[in-house]
């Protein structure tokens, strides 16, 4: 028997933050917007244009705000 209930919400989605003041390099643009992904590399913080979905920026997350303090990735440590 599943505990866990069925989220009530139909869809999910991120918060995305204005970034005020970055203009998109490719397309002019100021409706840039930043927010976390999940991809192949793991948790990156992302700045895009919300126009053409050129990534001005993408960071890594933090070891610390991924998966724990005390647990750390191989990639932490090349």
């Amino acid at each position: 028997m599943n505990r866990h209930r069925r989220p009530a919400e139909k869809f999910l989605y991120v918060e995305k933050k204005d970034v005020p003041g970055k203009i998109c390099p490719e397309c002019r643009s100021s409706n840039v917007k930043e927010y976390p992904i999940l991809s192949d590399g793991g948790w990156f913080t992302v700045t895009k244009c919300q126009d053409c979905l050129f990534s001005l920026q993408r960071t890594p997350f933090p070891p610390e705000a991924r998966l724990g303090s005390k647990l750390r990735l191989l990639s932490d440590y090349l």
